[in-house]
């Protein structure tokens, strides 16, 4: 019996230092991210040439108000918006089309937003555009988007990621998704921008170069998650991703759980399978080459996602009051605590002067509840593609930049 709780007692205070070490890599980057960013100073020689693609999976409403918005965005370059068109009704097309807007119809036994991607660079002409800035079928451009990402690309960068955020907040749920989005724009792109690392990619709202893009995209293969393999990718070529804090996307978020279930279902598998095709790779990376951003690619695979980790720690908690051995309560308390400051830190402070905050906050055990339900189905997101629905949403004015 000693053995045994010598065992348990041993593998506790494991847990509680991966644990631990998960609050601290949350909480440094929450504060950095309230370090001064200079912006950029470039004075701007060219106006690149974009081509904005917008990958629709059956979303045939959507993506009418979505093209017809990005037309209708003003750069002082040329620009093209490409709809691809990937299980969209045919009359949906010829509105497109009739609009002005390029399409380029994919057809794939097993859709996936990389291989969209790829496809369409293929069937573009090499040379006519410098930069591809990718946007998701519900997200509308803010104002001198193309301008802002065309000066970053004059100040030297391949890639931009722009800030996005929450164009709806109808909902508790929505509210809370648009807190979730800004606290990890606030730790994984301004925080890591702001000590001079790359910002992490977050699947729409961000631009490329055109041929560099097209190289990345090379045998992307049908993965849940083709934000992270690109950052991955980036980051073992040593490029840096430029984040632009100030330049908006405004992105749908979502307003159930049912919705929300099927999209963490989609993002957990994404985590675990490049947690294991990149762990030891990381460790080469770094012991062999140097290469920390690679490394700190995969350290963010491993860290436990941040509603999951509020379950778990209150758990560790409450099991720590029963049982005579691991780490004291006192140890599992202190680590609510820097969880919590770290959230709080990173959420911006206009969202807490909405009084939909509190009822958000409400929705977090049901939240909790569909992160639980979503580990056991990652494995739908391996058999089939696990797409976000979409609705027509005008840019809620109640939360300003």
């Amino acid at each position: 019996m000693n053995t045994i709780v010598q065992v348990l007692d041993v593998l506790l205070y494991v847990i509680g230092a991966f644990l631990l070490f998960n609050c601290c890599y949350l909480l440094f980057f929450a504060l950095a991210g309230h370090l001064t960013v200079k912006p950029l100073q470039v004075v701007v020689q060219k106006y690149r040439r974009f081509c904005v693609l917008i990958p629709a999976y059956k979303a045939n409403e959507v993506v009418l108000e979505t093209s017809l918005a990005a037309l209708r965005h003003t750069y002082r370059g040329g620009f093209d918006v490409v709809v691809i068109a990937d299980g969209l009704e045919p009359e949906t097309v010829t509105q497109l089309a009739a609009s002005g807007v390029d399409v380029i119809e994919v057809f794939f036994e097993k859709s996936t937003k990389g291989k969209a991607l790829a496809a369409a660079l293929d069937a573009l002409p090499e040379h006519k555009y410098d930069i591809a800035a990718i946007l998701d079928v519900d997200n509308l451009m803010g104002p001198d988007f193309l301008e802002e990402v065309n000066k970053a690309f004059e100040a030297g960068y391949l890639v931009v990621q722009a800030h996005r955020t929450a164009k709806n907040i109808d909902t508790s749920f929505a509210f809370l998704d648009a807190c979730n989005e800004e606290i990890n724009n606030h730790i994984y792109r301004k925080g890591h921008y702001a000590i001079g690392m790359s910002s992490a990619l977050i699947g729409s709202g961000m631009a490329f170069s055109f041929s560099y893009l097209k190289e990345l995209l090379a045998g992307i293969g049908e993965t849940v998650g083709e934000d992270k393999e690109l950052d991955f990718r980036i980051v073992k070529d040593r490029e840096k991703i430029c984040y632009l804090d100030q330049v908006l996307v405004y992105d749908e978020k979502i307003e159930n759980a049912r919705v929300f279930t099927q999209q963490r279902t989609r993002w957990i598998a994404a985590q675990v399978e490049f947690l294991k095709k990149y762990a030891w790779e990381g460790v080469v990376q770094l012991l062999k080459r140097g290469n920390v951003e690679f490394f700190n690619k995969v350290v963010q695979a491993f860290l436990v996602p941040r509603i999951l980790l509020i379950g778990v720690l209150g758990l560790f908690f409450l099991i720590s009051l029963l049982i005579p051995f691991g780490p004291l309560p006192g140890f599992w308390f202190t680590l609510l605590v820097m969880l919590s400051a770290a959230l709080f830190i990173a959420l911006p402070a206009r969202f807490y002067k909405s009084d939909r905050l509190g009822k958000a906050l409400l929705q977090l055990p049901y939240a909790l509840f569909c992160m639980v339900k979503a580990l056991f189905q990652i494995k739908k997101a391996k058999k089939s593609f696990l797409s976000t629905p979409h609705q027509v949403k005008s840019v809620s004015s109640e939360i300003n930049v």
